[in-house]
């Protein structure tokens, strides 16, 4: 025997929202959750504050709701949760939307406009969808005190900051190091994850990369490699797609555990023969199948076909501590200007054969995994671009020189291609390609 259950067409989800809102509201019962509390322990939350310069999304939704979910739970055990709110009033999305809307940079600053005017304007602009944020901040039914938020341009709020720190100065927790951080030249500021994450930033670009050739000093640690060749050149390969901070490198980064050898064959540039060191796995990338062990003294330069021949195999491990001659010596990048021991191969966990040759240029100044592997390694660091994206003097032909000069399409004096055009004369490239 079957039941038939009658169909239910009144849920209306809408109406019961602004019902359970109005009730809410007409209780005071977020103020309730917190007055009815009073004495007990509290939980503390300030919100991450939002910023109030742009019209918020579906994902302050969800993440806003994580957080009431949080402070519910802590209410419900108890706890007295206070809830402040707050607002967001710095940052370079700001700036850039306030010198846009007004149609200056940021040398204009002072000159154009007074810095009183263009920090009024940027007070008007940042909390532009107050209310707004307002509106949704009730309809989703987010309990957080609106009241009395922190926001972060008002002076109580920095003079805290400063007294925190002030603090942290006096307990000895504060310390000067090194960040590798997003930055940018025109703006003079480093980036955060939520400014490289703005509409526009980024854009497919042609670029050139470079598989740059660093020549293995003659010495003992080198011997088992020089000694396969009988005593000629050896080069390790390594493959990067900022060619602008090979003066900047201070180290090659090798997996401990990845396949290497050692392959004699020619320059596809100079036509010079040599031998070079890259990644079992990767020999494809650079050689084809029918140069495999072909005759070397038939070569010439109208070879559309390299030659090539595997003269040894051993790990990455084995080439730990090898040294190479430095790609591009100038006078303001010197070893002892680096500082540590530099100019060697050391070993990294990051390092994959997907692409590349499976040796990494490392340059501590300009990557993450650079900077640790470094300062694991005392390799030194180099920074030879200053804060307007140049490079410094003393670089040679590349002094003063932007490391991205990037206007169109059709006028782009890319120093790249300068670099690499200066690496292939000097048989110090395998690879040059956009």
């Amino acid at each position: 025997m079957s039941a038939t259950y009658k169909e239910f067409s009144g849920l209306n989800l809408p109406a019961i929202e602004k019902e359970i809102l109005q009730q809410w509201e007409e209780r005071h019962a977020f103020e309730q959750s917190v007055s009815l509390r009073e004495g007990a322990k509290p939980f503390v939350f300030y919100e991450g504050p939002p910023s109030a310069n742009g019209m918020p999304g579906i994902h302050h939704v969800i993440s806003r709701t994580l957080k009431d979910m949080v402070c519910r739970y802590k209410t419900m055990q108890g706890f007295q949760v206070k809830r402040k709110g707050g607002w967001d009033t710095h940052g370079l999305p700001v700036e850039l939307g306030v010198e846009k809307e007004l149609g200056i940079t940021k040398e204009d600053i002072g000159k154009k406009i007074s810095v009183e005017e263009y920090n009024k304007k940027c007070r008007e602009a940042v909390l532009r969808y107050k209310n707004e944020w307002d509106n949704i901040t009730k309809k989703m039914g987010y309990w957080v005190d609106l009241n009395d938020p922190y926001i972060t341009f008002e002076n109580n709020y920095i003079e805290s900051l400063w007294w925190i720190l002030k603090q942290l100065y006096n307990k000895d927790l504060l310390y000067e190091s090194v960040s590798i951080q997003p930055y940018s030249p025109a703006a003079g500021t480093g980036l955060s994850s939520h400014e490289l994450n703005q509409p526009g930033t980024y854009k497919d670009v042609k670029d050139t990369s470079a598989v740059a050739m660093f020549r293995a000093v003659q010495d003992d640690k080198n011997k088992f490699l020089h000694d396969a060749v009988h005593g000629a050149e050896v080069f390790f390969l390594a493959w990067t797609t900022t060619p602008w901070t090979l003066p900047s490198n201070l180290g090659l980064t090798v997996g401990p555990n990845i396949d290497y050898v050692l392959v004699k064959t020619f320059n596809p540039y100079t036509h010079l023969p040599i031998s070079v060191v890259l990644a079992k796995a990767l020999l494809s990338k650079y050689f084809k199948e029918d140069g495999k062990d072909a005759d070397f003294d038939a070569y010439n330069e109208k070879a559309k076909i390299l030659p090539w021949k595997i003269i040894a195999a051993f790990k990455g491990s084995d080439l730990e501590n090898c040294r190479y001659e430095q790609l591009m010596p100038y006078e303001a990048n010197s070893a002892a200007v680096a500082g540590g021991d530099p100019f060697r191969i050391i070993l990294g966990d990051f390092v994959t054969t997907e692409d590349g040759t499976g040796i990494v240029h490392t340059a501590p100044a300009f990557g993450a995994d650079d900077y640790k592997v470094g300062k694991k390694n005392n390799i030194g660091i180099l920074t030879m671009v200053d804060r307007e994206g140049k490079f410094l003097d003393g670089l040679g032909e590349f002094s003063n020189r932007y490391v991205k000069n990037y206007k169109d399409e059709k006028d782009y004096v890319d120093v790249n291609v300068d670099i690499c055009v200066k690496l292939k004369k000097e048989n110090r490239a395998f690879k040059v390609e956009k």
